[in-house]
């Protein structure tokens, strides 16, 4: 992409949504303006609502444009639900001897796009990575254009949504006079933010701890090779304290803010006995909460969550003794001590995400916006087609009932 004209990106979320406006100067891009607002009508990056939707990202897109005073006609959206499906698919193709040519591997592309869609049709494919190319059983990360073979094999991941999600998101930019240019996975964008060449090339586990959802990436040879999000986040932690405690959510939220995850030095919530400080009961009743059953109630959801996250490791076939690192990010990567205990959790090395305010805030869309800058070599771009988005035109709005 080489282009002066603004370009927008929006992040969508369970908390908030985001936007950023940025501009491409000789080969280098520079943030214009940016706006965040509290998310109305999504759950899960899903759209709930429409008409509220609409109006929390028409505000949040008009906020970033009166700063940098200029109007988007289009914009790219970030997004993660639980419904995103990774396939990964293998094809193979004889070539008895000549060389590979590009129409080889784009025909072995065709066929799984092709197999994919066939197989289910309410699903609209997002991205498509080329992480692995196997000739006569010697592995290749670049092209391996013009070599000699007997055998071509072509490896691929596929992230899907259903098709009605994504109409759903269409037609809420179609109500606010603006249409998606793109669509692009969260997950992707973290990976392409937060992990240098060297991780995403021989591997990295990003793991995006949120609010309502949990998204794992797992990045190798430049690729997102799987991807799973989980529809439960952090707020479980409160919601577990709040139902075992009979506590209610603002204290809840409270002690789980203040939980050090190293269950060594817990001094803040914990009297000398051992029990919850009287200062954490705010309007329920003061009674004797001991330690062990928070630290039970938080351990117990914290390595059911991790529990799932391996399961999914595995299935991979991931090598715990690689070295690779996990980066943690999202709210969850705020609580006290949890790289620690992520750490010993999975015996890998775990990584926070350390920016400046802006980066921190904005990590998706900062990757998003790099991707739309330089693409991406690993990836092949599909043509999304989702029918019957109906366009309401500036005058229907307000004439509507």
């Amino acid at each position: 992409m080489n282009s002066k004209d603004p370009i927008g990106v929006i992040e969508l979320g369970n908390k908030y949504i985001k936007c950023l406006i940025f501009q491409i100067n000789n080969n280098s891009s520079e943030i214009l303006s940016s706006s965040i607002i509290q998310a109305e009508g999504i759950h899960n990056d899903i759209v709930v609502n429409l008409s509220k939707a609409a109006e929390s990202i028409r505000s949040c897109i008009s906020s970033a444009e009166k700063k940098e005073k200029t109007s988007l006609k289009k914009i790219n959206v970030i997004f993660e639900q639980p419904d995103f499906l990774c396939t990964k698919l293998s094809k193979k193709k004889k070539i008895d001897g000549s060389q590979i040519h590009k129409d080889d591997i784009d025909f072995l592309l065709k066929d799984a796009k092709k197999q994919l869609i066939h197989n289910d049709k309410n699903q609209s494919i997002i991205h498509i990575f080329n992480y692995n190319y196997i000739v006569d059983n010697k592995t290749f990360v670049d092209e391996p254009i013009n070599v000699f073979a007997d055998l071509l094999t072509h490896e691929m991941t596929f992230i899907t949504a259903p098709k009605n999600n994504l109409r759903n998101i269409y037609q809420v930019f179609v109500d606010c006079d603006i249409s998606v240019e793109r669509l692009i996975s969260k997950t992707f964008t973290l990976g392409v933010k937060l992990l240098n060449l060297e991780e995403l090339q021989f591997g990295s586990v990003i793991i995006n701890f949120g609010y309502k959802k949990i998204s794992l990436g797992l990045f190798k040879n430049l690729a997102l090779v799987h991807s799973i999000t989980f529809p439960f986040g952090s707020d479980h932690l409160t919601n577990d304290i709040s139902k075992v405690c009979s506590l209610n959510l603002e204290e809840s939220l409270e002690i789980r803010n203040n939980i050090d995850f190293s269950f060594e030095n817990n001094t803040k919530l914990f009297d000398k006995n051992k029990f919850l400080k009287k200062n954490f009961f705010v309007n329920s009743k003061f009674r004797n909460i001991s330690e062990n059953l928070i630290f039970d109630i938080v351990k117990a959801r914290t390595n059911e969550i991790f529990e799932m996250i391996k399961k999914q490791l595995k299935l991979t076939g991931f090598n715990f003794n690689s070295g690779i690192n996990i980066f943690l990010t999202g709210e969850g990567s705020n609580f006290i001590n949890i790289q620690k205990y992520c750490e010993n959790f999975f015996s890998l090395n775990t990584l926070l995400s350390k920016n400046d305010s802006l980066e921190k805030n904005f990590s998706a869309c900062m990757g998003g916006v790099k991707i739309l800058k330089e693409g991406w070599e690993t990836e092949a771009i599909p043509q999304i087609n989702v029918k019957s988005i109906e366009k309401m035109g500036f005058l229907r709005k307000f004439f509507s009932d």
